[in-house]
């Protein structure tokens, strides 16, 4: 079982993360995507640290939409951030999270535009997939994906909590959908609407540890172990068994990042087949 997108980077893991990682083997997760700002050189030490430790652990770096701002006027900058991280994590095998967040006001909308096409432009440049971002505007996202030629790298659409007909336009362009705890959510049933109408073979599990924990840890700290928990919740919506899902998200976690894998030997340690 994979973790499609957890932040064990995150400082908040930094004092138990043997314990963490322990708790997600027993629970049968053999691999996740460990999402990392590229600017932070703590997240990229711990993140390289983790690596080591976790043959299973891939590694995606980018610029969140939150940290647009800081590359205002000069996107440039953060494509080099994120050139120097991927140069520094043999690990890494996408770049994300990246994207667009029109909910919060944290960055400038100009500035959030700018620094997710110069990652897209980047990502295809170094035929790396996308790990996507996008709240309040996931049809803004793929106008500009599309627009910058994202449609020839692979991608996932993270935590998905958008409409159908935008889900249905993310899915016709050939990206994935990441689904998390709130599958698990009483307030959750657009995501569960969604998810009943995404092919399996587009389905990924994800944590976003350490937020979203699913019922019936809602609350508490979220962790790749709890990933579990969103697997059961996704074969429930789908009617599917349990272990159906578990092998069609790990298939299509392999496939988006084959490529990437099949191209630096040091990450290949068997989830690209």
């Amino acid at each position: 079982m994979i973790d499609s997108h957890c932040h064990l980077a995150d400082e908040v893991f930094a004092a138990d993360i043997d314990q963490v990682l322990a708790r997600a083997r027993d629970a049968g997760v053999t691999g996740a995507l460990c999402i990392v700002d590229a600017g932070s050189e703590a997240e990229l030490t711990r993140a390289g640290a983790l690596a080591a430790r976790w043959p299973g652990l891939r590694v995606s770096v980018g610029v969140h939409p939150h940290q647009a701002g800081r590359y205002a006027d000069r996107p440039g900058e953060a494509v080099a951030a994120v050139e120097r991280a991927l140069e520094t994590l043999p690990a890494a095998v996408a770049i994300g999270e990246i994207g667009l967040d029109y909910y919060y006001d944290f960055s400038p909308v100009a500035a959030q535009q700018d620094v997710f096409r110069a990652q897209v432009r980047l990502a295809r440049a170094r035929r790396l997939p996308v790990v996507i971002h996008a709240r309040d505007a996931d049809d803004a996202a793929l106008d500009l994906l599309l627009e910058e030629g994202g449609g020839e790298v692979d991608g996932i659409f993270h935590c998905y909590t958008g409409t159908v007909e935008a889900a249905e336009r993310i899915l016709a362009a050939g990206y994935s959908l990441g689904f998390t705890g709130i599958v698990t959510f009483p307030r959750g049933q657009n995501v569960r609407d969604v998810l009943a109408r995404t092919p399996l073979d587009r389905v990924l599990v994800e944590t976003d540890s350490p937020y979203l924990a699913p019922i019936p840890h809602r609350g508490r700290r979220n962790e790749p172990a709890l990933v579990a928990e969103v697997a059961r919740a996704v074969a429930d919506v789908l009617g599917r068994a349990l272990g159906e899902v578990v092998e069609a998200t790990t298939a299509n976690f392999a496939r988006i990042t084959r490529a990437a894998i099949a191209r630096n030997p040091l990450v290949d340690n068997g989830l690209s087949r």
